[in-house]
């Protein structure tokens, strides 16, 4: 059974309250509940969610000992500015998915730039949290070969 770790950075345990107009009415909690619900047969999901980037690099580390097949990660605001998240990233070498719940591409200019895109299988941006379902199907589809 593949193990797969969702992966969300700063702000975003405010989903559902901050700029819904943005990033919609879900709450963290009801998204981790549908994809838990909604995986690819087989997959197994756990979560991680955190404002502190140490922390989130930290749980990354644990990967080393404990690996998963696949992550799908929204870095949020560490997107445009972690070079240390990056480097966690490559040095677990775990098939992962970016997701951005809105289009970066179509908000600031800084937002335009990932330190993650490069060394992600896909990147998903602008599908609201559908984009973490079309991140699973991904790496489902990645992990069968």
């Amino acid at each position: 059974m593949p193990k797969v770790l969702i992966l969300n950075g700063p702000n975003l345990n405010l989903l559902g309250r901050r700029e819904p107009d943005i990033y919609g009415p879900t709450k963290l909690d009801d998204l981790e509940t549908t994809l838990g619900s909604n995986a690819p047969q087989g997959m197994e999901l756990s979560f991680f969610q955190t404002n502190h980037e140490g922390e989130m690099i930290e749980r990354i580390h644990q990967l080393m000992d404990t690996p998963v097949e696949g992550i799908v990660i929204n870095p949020a605001a560490w997107t445009h500015t972690s070079v240390a998240l990056r480097d966690a990233l490559i040095a677990i070498n775990t098939p992962l998915v970016e997701v951005h719940i809105s289009n970066i591409h179509a908000r600031d200019a800084f937002r335009r730039h990932s330190y993650v895109s490069d060394i992600a299988l896909a990147v998903i941006a602008g599908c609201g949290i559908q984009g973490y379902a079309f991140a699973l199907e991904t790496l489902n589809q990645k992990l069968k070969g």
